[in-house]
């Protein structure tokens, strides 16, 4: 079998995908006799990190069972310029129906890791998380958020179902931090409960109602360390917005415990593949 795991997850956003390319069926591909079998090789136009080996597979899979895929590499391995990935064989009509869709996945997949990637060396040193958010391709959340980790970073909450993030407007419509904490504990007391505080006033509100996470958005260099001062251990401190490469680290050397930014699911830029037929 070409997956390892049959994920219905995985299998229903590549069947949209094939259905979207194919329809009614590859009028192109029809031109090829049937019983024609192919051989083709995925190389890497440039510097990357692997990912979405399955997804690839899925494609395939979907497809004609009788398409072999063999790789040369696995989902987290850094590859280089012109490097072979993986190597196909298998009845022509199916390889070509599905290189751009399969393509599709793997650049996507693989940007968001070498991105990841990226972002985790630049603090590599420092005893700081980088987080994802849900600013992520929509029907591919759970396929970035692996790519994240693939990568070398972690992921926050994976929607609104599973972790609990008081902002403003939450607060305004509880009445106040405490009474909006006090609910979420109430109502979900095995989550972690996150409250986005402003200036050191809501900072100390959000202490003094339990609030496992405090995040700081917007906040300069200056006031991320002086939350750190006065937070001094009794929650956890996450920094957003403003965040880039080029400031991740100045962010991280703060002492924050976790830098979250939309970064590594959304300014993402494909991964430069090519399948070559033999």
């Amino acid at each position: 079998m070409l997956l390892d795991v049959l994920d219905e997850e995985l299998l229903h956003s590549v069947r949209i995908a094939v259905a979207e390319d194919i329809g009614s069926g590859d009028i192109t591909a029809a031109l090829i006799p049937e019983h024609l079998a192919a051989q083709a090789t995925v190389y890497s136009r440039e510097p990357a990190i692997v990912c979405g080996m399955a997804w690839f597979n899925a494609v395939f899979a979907e497809l004609d069972g009788r398409v072999s895929v063999d790789w040369l590499v696995r989902d987290g391995n850094a590859v280089q310029r012109d490097q072979p990935l993986c190597r196909l064989t298998g009845p022509a009509r199916a390889l070509l129906s599905g290189e751009r869709t399969a393509l599709n996945f793997l650049q996507t997949l693989s940007a968001t890791a070498t991105l990841s990637r990226r972002y985790a060396d630049a603090v590599a040193d420092l005893p700081v998380r980088i987080l994802d958010t849900r600013k992520t391709i929509p029907g591919l959340r759970n396929a970035q958020k692996y790519a994240v980790r693939t990568g070398g970073c972690d992921n926050h909450r994976s929607g609104l179902y599973d972790g609990i993030l008081i902002k403003e407007n939450h607060i305004a419509a509880a009445g106040s931090i405490k009474d909006a904490v006090m609910r979420a504990r109430k109502d979900n007391p095995d989550l972690l409960v996150e409250v986005e505080v402003e200036n050191e006033s809501q900072l100390l509100q959000a202490l003094a109602a339990g609030a496992d996470r405090l995040l700081l958005d917007n906040h300069t260099i200056p006031e991320l360390k002086a939350a750190v001062t006065t937070v001094a251990g009794r929650a956890g401190l996450e920094a957003s917005g403003g965040v880039t490469l080029d400031t991740v680290r100045d962010i991280a050397l703060t002492g924050v415990d976790y830098i979250s930014t939309g970064s590594l699911t959304k300014n993402i830029h494909a991964i430069d593949l090519s399948m070559i037929f033999e």
